[in-house]
């Protein structure tokens, strides 16, 4: 890697209301008062000089494509060698599978087991370039331990709020890594509440789900090295397990960015939101046309990621997933248990509750004819099933 990273990074753009914010200041979502909404990175796509075979000659990993993420200088890039996951065909159950090809994207090869660390490495590399040196994480579980990790690499404060039902291997990970954990007697929301006001009295940057602009560059990169390691390529079917979106967004804006740069053409697959019965807010949304979700918690879930009562981003997942003529499905803890079991015992993988969940919303959605034959469907699992072993025995 050169000295420089290359990156075309320009400036940052409100998604609702267009206002354009400096790339070397400290900003977090729209500062207009009466909009406040999501920063999205932009890029001089019309400057690229890389070309696609140039990316053999690179690391796999997320940062082979350095060009098209936000930080600036090599030194500022906080790295444990994320990215690049395989993409495995699911081969051993063909009375589901049909006449399909069903592929699976594992995360869970990713430092601290987890797609999370995408994310993380892009907001703390950020960080640390724009000279931020404590940060603050509300968390279901993987983020937590991911931002730690990368806090700890990089030498600055983490500050996490998991809620009091989160699997212990998240908190002592966490813990390990020298952040400091407070434990919230409710879900994800109140500890988003009380990191949020404890951030403005302490100084601490909140890093919270698109409530930055950095951690949805780094999941964008799933959608990157999915279209690189289909031979440029798309699925006509991507599931997704979710809990804050990111995902479905990031790997939405990747397929844009890959079009403008002539990379691929425009083709998109139809996106797939997979949540938790117990907060399945977004899928009603979906079904009711709505814009936007209503707040949805009746309680715990063995996939604690799915565990979001009201996403930041609803507005954006909604428009992705009618803009991809997609979908939303809901699953209960007993079908993703055994959903879990099938992929395990019948494919090896162990995947987590949320990847597990989009394996049952695929057999739905093939039995009811919406995935039909011959086409090609993506699963992404967003990490591993070993640190849910509380959940699961």
């Amino acid at each position: 890697m050169s000295k420089e990273t290359y990156s075309l990074f320009t400036h940052l753009k409100c998604v609702e209301c267009g206002r354009i914010f400096n790339k070397e200041e400290i900003h977090a979502v729209c500062e207009s008062e009466d909009c406040r909404s999501i920063l999205s990175a932009q890029y001089d796509f019309a400057s690229n000089t890389l070309a696609k075979p140039d990316l053999k000659l690179r690391p796999p990993s997320l940062w082979r494509y350095r060009e098209f993420l936000p930080v600036v200088a090599e030194a500022n890039i906080v790295t444990l060698g994320e990215g690049f996951t395989p993409i495995l065909p699911v081969t051993n159950l063909a009375e589901h599978t049909g006449d399909r090809r069903v592929l699976i994207k594992d995360e869970s090869g990713n430092p601290t087991g987890s797609f999370k660390a995408r994310g993380l490495s892009l907001a703390v590399s950020k960080a640390k370039e724009l000279g931020i040196r404590s940060l603050v994480i509300p968390t279901a579980g993987n983020a937590g331990g991911a931002l730690s990790a990368y806090a700890a690499k990089a030498g600055l404060e983490a500050h996490v709020f998991m809620p009091k039902l989160t699997p212990p291997a998240f908190k002592a990970e966490a813990r390990f890594f020298g952040a400091e954990v407070t434990e919230v007697d409710g879900n994800i929301s109140d500890c988003g509440k009380l990191a949020g006001r404890l951030a403005a009295e302490n100084g601490w940057f909140d890093v919270s789900t698109l409530k930055e602009p950095y951690r949805l560059e780094g999941k964008k990169t799933m959608g990157y090295e999915i279209a690189e390691q289909l031979d440029w390529n798309v699925p006509d079917v991507i599931l997704y397990p979710t809990g804050g979106g990111t995902g479905i967004i990031g790997i939405w804006k990747a397929f844009d960015e890959l079009e403008q740069l002539g990379w691929t053409g425009s083709k998109r697959p139809r996106m797939v939101a997979v949540q938790s019965d117990s907060c399945d807010g977004i899928c009603t949304a979906f079904r009711q046309k709505d814009a936007r979700s209503a707040y949805k918690d009746s309680g715990f879930t063995i996939a604690n990621g799915l565990r979001v009562p009201k996403p930041y981003a609803d507005k954006m997942i909604l428009q992705v997933l009618r803009d991809s003529s997609g979908n939303a499905i809901s699953v209960g803890d007993a079908d993703i248990l055994a959903a879990l079991r099938e992929l395990a015992s019948r494919e090896g993988l162990f995947v987590a509750p949320e990847g597990a969940a989009l394996w049952h919303a695929f057999k739905i959605l093939s039995r009811s004819g919406w995935i039909k034959d011959s086409e090609t469907v993506l699963l992404l699992n967003t990490g591993s099933g070993y640190k849910y072993l509380d959940n699961l025995t």
